[in-house]
């Protein structure tokens, strides 16, 4: 587990506002209503935008549905040891507290994300995060639970992510996948255990996201 070079909480807090998820309106956000400028911002201001636009800086729809998932199914997570994959803004893991959850690992590759995370736990006023960089090329921690929600964004990433959660699973891990139907998830060995409709930030489109279970 890798650790990131430090973000300044203030630069994320001066170039994102508060908001609240529309399938999840119990949470609040650290959100980014340009996502282009704040890219450039972050290679001026700060010295490095990274390889990756900012994820971190929305509420993706693949995350939006298992955190409403988990909210409304709270024994998935209650009193378990839960790894938010791909954790970008850190909903899914402040969603997993929310509904119980006895600790959460929050994985993202991208340093910036770690500092939205610790926003997003403080904003929501929850706390049991711990906050760690890739874990792909490892064995998957110990834990009960893994949730990961829109990782299957390419065909690279999906080629490292679906070995990892097939290993967790065989370790006897819960894995739920969150996915607006993206071409790279494959649907043989998985079970929906729920659909949703998501809308996009500003409500014109909707995306049908499904919630994924290894059965």
């Amino acid at each position: 587990m890798s650790a990131p070079r430090a973000v300044p909480p203030s630069f994320l807090q001066g170039h994102t506002r508060l908001a609240r998820p529309s399938l999840v309106p119990e949470v609040q956000l650290h959100v980014a209503d340009d996502v282009v400028a704040l890219w450039e911002a972050m290679e001026t201001e700060v010295g490095g935008a990274g390889q990756d636009p900012p994820f971190w800086a929305a509420a993706w729809p693949g995350g939006q549905a298992l955190a409403r998932y988990v909210l409304d199914h709270p024994e998935v997570v209650a009193g378990r040891r839960v790894l938010d994959l791909g954790a970008g803004s850190g909903l899914v893991a402040v969603a997993a507290l929310r509904a119980g959850a006895a600790a959460v690992v929050a994985s993202d590759v991208d340093p910036y994300s770690h500092t939205a995370v610790a926003l997003n736990e403080q904003v929501n006023g929850v706390s049991g995060i711990e906050v760690v960089g890739d874990v792909l090329d490892g064995e998957p921690p110990a834990v009960d639970v893994v949730l990961a929600g829109d990782v299957c964004y390419d065909r690279e990433m999906t080629a490292r992510v679906l070995p990892f959660l097939g290993q967790a699973w065989l370790r006897g891990a819960t894995v739920l996948l969150g996915d607006p139907g993206r071409a790279y998830v494959p649907r043989e060995g998985l079970i929906a255990a729920a659909e949703y409709d998501v809308p996009d930030a500003d409500g014109e489109q909707v995306r049908r996201t499904t919630v994924w279970r290894l059965p």
